[in-house]
């Protein structure tokens, strides 16, 4: 099947789903039928600071038009921060959309994981991954821990790059939550820390929001 991402915000998350995609198509003998588009991570932050959901679901919904226009017969958003508006979204949109927290939901049912940390941007932290994991109890970090993280968070998806720095923050992070907190897994909630964890030993189980995202969409695109 022909599927569409909404790209862009950031481009290293992008990137990884592409490759990931390309791998699981490759490593299964289908062949990859895809269409990226690109929207503007600052545009997006901007109304995700407002939490003007219903503008920035105009903002995709267009660009799915765009989508549906090159053959895609369904799509999804490669930013976890970019679901905050995807009930409004889901209202709009001209193709169906494939988005991430169904899917995490359903892997973390499938671990019986009863008790998560969860890492991210502050909107997806705040609101406990949009409400949408009702089967788990999900632990934050403190006050100041989810400062530092959501703007080093930032800092690092704007860039496309991770320094020692940051990755050691979301790690010492990760383990207070896991230590501290009795998380037994760690969920990564920004598609983009992939930079900071992946080939990495970080002490802690991981959920690895992205990567149940892109095996997700790689299934529908071998369909």
């Amino acid at each position: 099947m022909h599927i569409g991402l909404i790209g862009g915000i950031g481009p290293a998350a992008t990137d990884h789903y592409y490759q990931g995609l390309i791998r699981w198509l490759a490593d299964n003998g289908k062949q990859l039928d895809l269409t990226i588009v690109h929207a503007d991570a600052t545009t997006l932050l901007e109304n995700l600071v407002r939490e003007d959901g219903a503008a920035q679901a105009a903002i995709f919904s267009k660009l799915m038009g765009r989508l549906k226009a090159a053959g895609a017969r369904a799509a999804a958003i490669t930013s976890i921060a970019g679901h905050f508006c995807i009930d409004e979204l889901k209202k709009i949109s001209p193709l169906p959309i494939i988005d991430i927290i169904g899917e995490v939901e359903v892997a973390i049912k499938k671990r019986n994981l009863k008790k998560i940390g969860l890492i991210g941007t502050r909107k997806v932290m705040d609101s406990r991954f949009y409400g949408g994991l009702s089967s788990v109890d999900i632990v934050l970090p403190d006050e100041r821990d989810l400062d530092q993280v959501h703007k080093n968070y930032i800092d690092m998806a704007m860039s496309g790059q991770v320094t020692d720095t940051q990755r050691q923050i979301f790690f010492s992070v990760g383990r207070r939550l896991h230590e501290d907190y009795g998380a037994e897994a760690i969920m990564l909630g920004g598609t983009d820390l992939f930079l900071a964890f992946d080939g990495q030993d970080c002490g802690f189980d991981l959920i690895d929001c992205a990567g149940i995202h892109i095996e997700t969409l790689a299934r529908a695109a071998a369909e």
